[in-house]
C-alpha cells in the first residue's frame, strides 16, 4: 500500500504562479481571486472542510458548501441540531479548509463563529433546492437508522410539509458566520519550495507574513 500511495501524483504538471509580493491587503480579496480562478478548472471549488470540536475536545470534520463571503465573514449553513451545530453552540470556533489539487492550492482559515440573524438563515433555507429543503426537514442527522423504511416514511412526511408550506423555514436552520483571525494561502511547487502566505488580523488591520514551506 505504501508503494501505491507514493506512486500517485499529487498535482498536475503545470501549476499557477503565486506572486506573494503583489497580493491585496485583505485575505477576502485574494480568496475571491483564487476562487474565481479555481471555478474555471476545479469541480465544486466552493466545497470546503468544516472542522469543529466536540464536547470531549475531539476534532470533527466534514465537507460542506460555502454559502457566501461578505465583508470579513465566510458563511456556511446547517441545522443547529446537527452534530456540527451542537458543537458550534458549545465551542463557537471553527476552521475552514479549501483544497484544489488541480491547481495545487489550499486555503486555511480559522476563527470565531456566530449565527446570522434569523431572517438571513430563513432566506438561506428558502433559496435551497426543493430536495435539499426536504432533507433538512427530515432532520435526525447522524443518528442511527434502524430501518431504511423509516427514512422513506420521514422523507414523505417532509416532502408534503415543504409542498404545503413553501415559504416556511425550520427555526433550527442556521447560517453560521466565520470571522477568521488567520487566513493562509498555500501554493504547491514541484521543487517542494511551496509558497505559504498568512494573513493575521491585528486589531482592525491585516498583517501578511511569508511562512516556511
Amino acid at each position: 500500500m505504501n508503494r501505491t500511495l507514493r506512486g500517485w501524483p499529487s498535482f498536475p504538471d503545470e501549476l499557477p504562479d503565486f506572486d506573494t509580493e503583489t497580493t491585496p491587503p485583505t485575505p477576502r480579496e485574494l480568496f475571491l481571486e483564487w476562487l474565481d480562478e479555481a471555478g474555471e478548472h476545479v469541480l465544486a471549488p466552493h466545497a470546503l472542510t468544516l472542522s469543529t470540536v466536540d464536547a470531549e475536545g475531539m476534532p470533527d470534520a466534514r465537507v460542506v458548501i460555502l454559502k457566501d463571503v461578505d465583508g470579513d465573514t465566510w458563511a456556511v449553513a446547517t441545522s443547529s441540531e446537527s452534530p456540527k451545530g451542537v458543537q458550534l453552540a458549545k465551542n463557537p470556533h471553527a476552521a475552514l479548509t479549501f483544497f484544489w489539487p488541480g491547481r495545487g492550492r489550499q486555503i486555511r482559515l480559522r476563527g470565531p463563529v456566530a449565527p446570522a440573524a434569523p431572517e438571513v438563515s430563513a432566506a438561506d433555507f428558502l433559496a435551497r433546492p426543493p430536495a435539499s429543503r426536504v432533507e433538512a426537514f427530515i432532520g435526525r442527522q447522524s443518528r442511527v437508522l434502524e430501518d431504511p423504511a423509516d427514512l422513506d416514511s420521514a422523507a414523505g412526511d417532509a416532502r408534503r410539509w415543504v409542498e404545503e408550506n413553501p415559504g416556511v423555514a425550520p427555526e433550527t436552520w442556521t447560517r453560521y458566520l466565520v470571522t477568521p483571525s488567520e487566513v493562509e494561502f498555500w501554493q504547491a511547487s514541484h521543487d517542494r519550495r511551496h509558497k505559504r502566505l498568512r494573513y493575521r488580523r491585528e486589531n482592525d488591520a491585516w498583517r501578511k507574513d511569508l511562512l516556511w514551506p
